[in-house]
């Protein structure tokens, strides 16, 4: 039932008005209700999202990404609500979200989401890493550089990924008016130097920052000169190939996206449910890879020619669709209540 109302961005409600043969609505939110257990629902859908993985996700090194995506929350949130809901910018007329961190790779044809998790009020940017590099630690990849939002440019998140000695690249927050990041911009060149970021709270770390001026040349009908700051340790490009490389990052919002296409329609407040739903769409994303790469694909002389125009993510969702349809049935009749 949840596999269907995914494939038609429907409500379980809905699901089980169109189907014959199958439990009412109420019957299975009454089982879903079982899922109290966030952790462990959390662990057995990561294992399930790395459980079909393209060949050669866990050889080499890969780049991967971690970011939020946030879902919209309206109205008070209840006490079993309250540590799941996020604040950040306005967006779609809220401030509040539920908010989940995922890892995602970034390697042509083989983009998958390896990890994710919902994120509570409590926890730090520097956990959230830190909890989804040990979930992918098992597949043993080795991260040739992590790309993170301008979300993640704090003092602690810094430190620890040079800790940990993780090559990175985020965009620098640019603030100041005379100071901080923005006396960084000046000159009509790119050029690399250093930047030390303080906190009142945690003190201050120092790191490379490569500072890239690009010409906007009409494009949205603008002109002029443009700068980007990003924060860069370790990572093996020159500082004319960093800001088209970080562009690369925008892979795991597409991935958002296209989790939309087959995200359950819902109303349920309990974040465990919620979250199920969620992971849910990923890891039909990541299956339709898999078929992809292993079904639809013809290996050449050099590389392997990948034929994901004969096999769209709108065209497994139909597949699935009739698939729960011939099982169950679908209802043709309406029937008056008797009496």
């Amino acid at each position: 039932m949840l596999v269907r109302a995914a494939t038609q961005k429907d409500s379980i409600e809905n699901t089980t008005k169109v189907l014959k043969n199958v439990p009412t609505s109420n019957d299975i939110r009454y089982h879903l209700e079982k899922y109290s257990d966030l952790a462990s629902l959390e662990e057995d859908l990561n294992k399930a999202l790395q459980s079909r993985l393209p060949t050669g996700i866990r050889q080499g090194q890969q780049k991967i990404a971690i970011d939020f995506n946030l879902i919209p929350y309206y109205g008070e949130p209840s006490p079993l609500e309250v540590p799941y809901i996020y604040r950040s910018q306005a967006k779609n007329g809220t401030c509040s979200f539920y908010a989940y961190a995922t890892v995602y790779v970034i390697k042509k044809n083989k983009r998958v989401t390896l990890a994710i998790k919902a994120v509570q009020q409590k926890n730090t940017l520097v956990a959230i890493i830190t909890y989804l590099l040990a979930i992918i630690e098992p597949l043993n990849l080795r991260i040739e550089r992590l790309y993170l939002d301008r979300e993640f440019f704090c003092v602690p998140v810094i430190r620890w990924l040079q800790a940990l000695d993780i090559p990175f690249e985020m965009p620098a927050v640019i603030r100041g008016k005379h100071g901080g990041t923005k006396q960084l911009i000046r000159g009509r060149r790119s050029y690399k130097t250093s930047y030390t970021l303080n906190s009142d709270k945690y003190g201050s770390v120092t790191f490379p920052v490569w500072i890239v001026c690009t010409y906007k040349n009409g494009k949205r009908r603008a002109h002029g000169r443009e700068f980007f700051i990003y924060a860069v340790y370790k990572v093996k490009l020159s500082l004319h190939q960093i800001h088209d490389d970080y562009r690369l990052r925008f892979g795991i919002e597409s991935s958002y996206r296209m989790k939309n296409q087959c995200r359950i329609k819902t109303t349920i407040k309990n974040p465990t449910i919620r979250l199920l739903f969620v992971a849910l769409s990923f890891l039909i994303i990541n299956i339709w890879i898999y078929l992809i790469w292993h079904y639809l694909s013809l290996l050449k002389r050099s590389y392997r020619q990948v034929l994901s125009h004969l096999f769209t993510l709108k065209q497994m969702l139909e597949f699935l669709r009739q698939a729960v349809d011939r099982n169950y049935g679908v209802a043709c009749e309406v029937y008056l209540p008797s009496g």
